[in-house]
């Protein structure tokens, strides 16, 4: 059954289209033709892309946040947790999210929203391929035994690879710095050798499947363009000196501005060695950052949303966080969000645009948003749509 939006104006990911009637049917948007205008003040555009996401903690507000409940949390409950927060996230016009170092438990649920079984956003899952005693490995406290999977040869991580492609995961993140987060690590130390990382990056492509790269030093971030990874998440380590390797490459960065200020400012249950490590990678990244967006380094939204520390509806404060941080218009953010996104994402063929053939993912809103960020607001979504149905919200008309 063909649905229709008739007479209501779009921005389709690139540009303002004006007045169109809309029409999708499942899926797939059918058509898009002119029409008059019949619902002033509103309008269309994509939904939003975040491509560094992480559902693996608990969606009950105040509760369950500590750094063991994903680990003593049987899968089956924490299921249902990840469809919580996929939900949450989608009710404000996020319609693709992709969780960087997912579990089995994240792969299942989105195979059940692509399957239908339940309504849903679209759930993209990186399994991590990282070694004992790194950043990922550093987010389970020593005292547990029980620990998520590392990889400590090469031949070790193309076995991981091939793993975490037999369980249905999308993509592969690797680390080639340490992070703030996790807990007795430096963001300069080393994680893993070049013959582990190549040997990643190499079978992850093998079987098809793109290789983001947890990098917040620049020597991680030299790393990770040297080793041809698909795209960089945080980089806050960036200098001058790789902007026109990055900007040949056309590598996406996931900047993931608000969670970095939030942990540097402190406070609410962040340990003080991590708000410590935060201030000192933030520390030069703001200036480094706005050269970077103005010499045409490629950003796309990545925020490092959990539901605890940026929350439900944070991306739209993150896209006004990237417009000042690398001097963008207003329009140009919101491509950031969309149409790059999903190119990012090898998806540019039928996400992050709304055109003839394109998926049926969109949010209608009140405003103009391309033309002014600061009306993207939680009160100003009227309706999420992710393939034709609706998430959250009700259609006008």
């Amino acid at each position: 059954m063909t649905r229709t939006l008739d007479g209501i104006t779009v921005w389709n990911g690139h540009e303002e289209r004006g007045p169109v009637r809309l029409g999708w049917s499942g899926d797939r948007i059918d058509g898009m033709a002119p029409a008059d205008d019949r619902f002033p003040g509103l309008a269309v555009i994509p939904g939003l892309i975040d491509t560094h996401v992480h559902l693996d903690t608990s969606a009950l507000d105040g509760a369950g946040a500590g750094d063991a409940w994903p680990l003593v949390t049987p899968d089956a409950e924490k299921a249902v947790h990840v469809i919580a927060h996929a939900l949450r996230f989608a009710a404000f016009g996020v319609t693709t999210m992709r969780d960087l170092a997912a579990s089995p438990v994240q792969v299942a649920v989105g195979r059940a929203f692509d399957q239908g079984v339940l309504d849903g956003p679209r759930l993209l899952a990186s399994g991590p391929v990282g070694m004992t005693a790194g950043h990922g490995d550093l987010f389970t406290p020593p005292r547990f035994r029980d620990r998520p999977p590392v990889a400590d040869s090469p031949d070790e991580c193309r076995r991981l690879v091939r793993q975490w492609a037999r369980e249905g995961a999308t993509g592969i993140k690797i680390y080639t710095s340490g992070g703030i987060l996790s807990m007795g690590d430096q963001v300069g130390w080393r994680n893993q050798t070049r013959a582990e990382i190549a040997a990643t990056v190499d079978e992850a492509h093998a079987l098809r499947m793109l290789v983001a790269a947890h990098a917040h030093s620049e020597e991680g971030i030299d790393i990770a363009l040297e080793e041809g990874v698909d795209s960089i998440e945080h980089a806050t380590g960036i200098v001058p000196r790789q902007f026109d390797a990055l900007v040949a490459a056309g590598i996406p960065i996931a900047p993931t501005l608000l969670i970095n200020d939030l942990v540097a400012a402190g406070g609410g249950g962040i340990r003080p060695e991590a708000s410590e490590k935060a201030r000192e990678a933030v520390a030069g990244r703001d200036p480094a950052f706005l050269a970077a967006g103005r010499a045409g380094v490629r950003f796309v939204l990545g925020t490092d949303a959990n539901g605890r520390f940026v929350r439900h509806g944070g991306q739209l404060d993150e896209l006004r966080a990237m417009k000042t941080a690398f001097g963008w218009s207003d329009e140009r953010t919101l491509v950031s969000a969309t149409s790059d996104a999903a190119d990012s994402l090898g998806l540019g063929d039928r996400l992050g645009r709304l055109d003839d053939g394109f998926a049926a993912d969109f949010v209608v809103v009140r405003g103009r948003p391309w033309r002014d960020l600061a009306e993207l607001t939680p009160e100003n979504i009227v309706a999420v749509v992710s393939r034709g149905t609706v998430l959250a919200g009700q259609l006008p008309g």
